[in-house]
């Protein structure tokens, strides 16, 4: 029988009208770990049963991890509103900034995206900046 390892070369294939990105999930969900422990009881050697405060201890890491998802996810949400009022603040002012090469540039924002990298303005010339340091900011 021949496999295939996940990485062979052989067996990529690239598709570029489609472009997906999928991060795998490193963790365990709670109906996944709910499934797991009921899995669990019902394969216990019926002799010699799991202790029952083995059980709590599993159900109270799980609950707080559960929690600090749920509040990472609350932060998540706040720093994207906090973003999108600084972004707002940025439209219609005049910034200047120095390229890689040495030149500089001056120009009115007229747009701010956010992305996962952080904002980039758009000037009205087209010129797009990240917003970050090294960006000057004044009255237009």
């Amino acid at each position: 029988m021949n496999v295939n390892s996940a990485t062979d070369s052989t067996s990529k294939s690239t598709n570029s009208t489609t472009n997906t990105t999928s991060t795998p999930s490193t963790g365990v969900d709670y109906n996944t770990f709910l499934k797991l422990l009921i899995a669990e009881m019902k394969n216990q050697d019926p002799t010699n049963p799991m202790d029952t405060s083995q059980y709590m201890s599993q159900f109270a890491q799980m609950s707080s991890v559960e929690q600090a998802m749920q509040t990472n996810t609350k932060l998540d949400s706040l720093l994207s509103s906090q973003s999108l009022s600084q972004a707002d603040g940025l439209i219609g002012k005049t910034v200047s900034f120095t390229d890689s090469t040495g030149a500089t540039f001056t120009g009115k924002v007229t747009s701010v995206s956010i992305n996962s990298d952080g904002s980039v303005a758009t000037l009205q010339d087209g010129t797009k900046v990240a917003v970050g340091p090294g960006l000057t900011i004044s009255q237009s």
